[in-house]
């Protein structure tokens, strides 16, 4: 991704701790950007300094926990990777938008992973990359074979509170497009755990 290209970040859901925000600030002051922030009862903002543009991030709290809120734009490089750090790091979902010419390559993110990348140029779109979710019978009975089952059933109920947390916030901020997108999640998450429990 060069200087010159624009990263958009919309529909982010990440959830952290305070740590995350403090590792952070640790990181932009280290890479020279200048900054503040400010803190209320309600939300944590911010402010980075971009050559002539202002950035404000605001982290939603929720009890001792935060969550990013907004959409997102930047121009730059670095700050653009520290924000893909953190999408990661929180395993988060996101929809991340990359400008290059006349090209857009959308990238949709799931718990830390890209799970579609399309590209678009004028009006035409290519998927250029698609997570398979269905599971295999040689995954199946993989499974049964080893302990995974025993390990992965209380991350799958972990996972599944998680995406009904996500379906609850798209229902009260009436986004239609992430309630789709969470209840196709919950089905694949369903899918699994029947298959495991069986």
């Amino acid at each position: 991704m060069s200087k010159s290209h624009e990263v958009e970040y919309c529909n982010l859901e990440l959830r952290f701790d305070r740590r995350l925000i403090r590792n952070f600030i640790k990181a932009l002051i280290q890479e020279g950007y200048s900054l503040y922030w400010n803190e209320s009862e309600l939300q944590f903002i911010v402010s980075i300094r971009t050559g002539r543009k202002l950035v404000k991030l605001k982290f939603q709290r929720l009890g001792d926990r935060y969550k990013i809120v907004g959409n997102y734009s930047f121009k730059d490089e670095k700050l653009a990777e520290l924000m893909e750090k953190m999408i990661g790091d929180t395993r988060g979902h996101a929809v991340v938008k990359r400008f290059k010419d006349r090209q857009i390559l959308i990238e949709n993110i799931m718990f830390g992973e890209v799970i579609r990348m399309v590209e678009i140029s004028g009006v035409e779109h290519k998927v250029l990359f698609q997570k398979e979710s269905v599971i295999t019978i040689e995954e199946m009975m993989q499974a049964f074979r080893s302990k995974r089952t025993e390990e992965r059933i209380p991350v799958l109920r972990l996972e599944l509170d998680y995406e009904l947390m996500t379906l609850q916030d798209a229902l009260q901020m009436n986004d239609q497009e992430l309630v789709a997108d969470s209840k196709e999640r919950l089905l694949e998450l369903r899918h699994e755990m029947v298959l495991l429990e069986m």
